[in-house]
């Protein structure tokens, strides 16, 4: 079954944030992701929620988004996300 990543991040500097789009981009298809959204306008028609900067990746399956998550080559760049912004990160499963 499918399973997606979706992850809001807010970037306090476009220059980490670009450095991390270039790197992160051929990570996930090296683990088999796609993206499915990255970036763009977004509306939000109920609610508070807030995104800045939203991203949707297919995976294969939910071991396949853990996989890449967990892998190291994912590991060497995460810290130019983690130390520039902020994020929400979630997986699901699809039907």
């Amino acid at each position: 079954m499918s399973a997606y990543l979706i992850a809001n991040v807010r970037f306090h500097d476009p220059e980490h944030a670009a450095a991390y789009g270039r790197a992160v981009a051929s990570v996930i298809a090296a683990h088999g992701g796609r993206y499915l959204v990255r970036g763009g306008r977004s509306e939000v028609e109920e609610g508070t929620w807030s995104p800045a900067y939203l991203t949707i990746v297919e995976f294969a399956s939910l071991a396949d988004a853990h996989g890449w998550y967990a892998s190291s080559d994912y590991a060497a760049i995460k810290p130019l996300r983690l130390d520039n912004g902020e994020s929400e990160i979630t997986f699901v499963e699809g039907v």
